[in-house]
């Protein structure tokens, strides 16, 4: 494996920094990249989650008919006399 000199550089200077040797350095550099990869890879795409969010984004009917019936007796419990 050859490194250009500035990447040798910044693994000379983490080396230090971090007290370990320069290839745990790569290590823990490998293993973060591999993480944040798996994480991109978890994630939907936009339209996917969007299509997801459009179809009650996991929630059954029930569910639903519940949440809603919740949020309409809260908002007609807060109503002023002159709403009515």
């Amino acid at each position: 494996m050859a490194l250009d000199q500035f990447t040798v550089g910044v693994l000379e200077l983490l080396s230090k920094k971090w007290g370990v040797p320069k290839a745990e350095v790569m290590r823990r550099a490998v293993r973060r990249i591999k993480e944040e990869e798996d994480m991109k890879d978890q994630c939907p795409k936009p339209l996917k989650a969007l299509d997801w969010l459009q179809n009650g984004g996991g929630l059954t009917v029930q569910e639903a008919n519940a949440f809603r019936d919740e949020v309409q007796a809260e908002r007609e419990g807060k109503r002023y006399w002159w709403e009515a």
